[in-house]
């Protein structure tokens, strides 16, 4: 009923810049909030940024100053701006989203939808 698609992962020097996108579609009646989460090589998913669709946003502390995500509701989009890359932000970001769907029956149900994923390598 919902899709996020990823995109702008790539292969970045140390302190380099990237900025990734995040669309949904879909039955979408609203959306609540979105977020970016990383998941470095062998290790657990972690939460990078969220942002209410009213841009109320949370960082995780090893971001904060360097990474920036921003909203556009009518686009139904998401974006993270990642400056002064670190190797250690090396692994798959994957977009979220808080969204209230309309189902087959016509009513509205949230979700919490995930997207497939976008690797990000930072080398030294």
């Amino acid at each position: 009923q919902v899709q996020l698609v990823e995109s702008g992962g790539g292969l970045v020097q140390a302190g380099g810049s990237l900025r990734l996108s995040c669309v949904a579609s879909g039955s979408i009646f609203s959306i609540n909030s979105m977020g970016w989460y990383h998941q470095p090589p062998g290790k657990q998913r972690e939460m990078v940024a969220t942002i209410t669709s009213g841009g109320r946003t949370n960082y995780a502390d090893s971001v904060k100053g360097r990474f920036t995500i921003s909203i556009d509701n009518a686009k139904k989009s998401v974006y993270l701006q990642m400056n002064s890359l670190r190797p250690e932000d090396t692994g798959v970001y994957y977009c979220n989203g808080d969204i209230m769907v309309i189902t087959s029956e016509a009513r509205i149900n949230p979700t919490d939808a995930w997207g497939q994923g976008t690797p990000v390598t930072v080398t030294s």
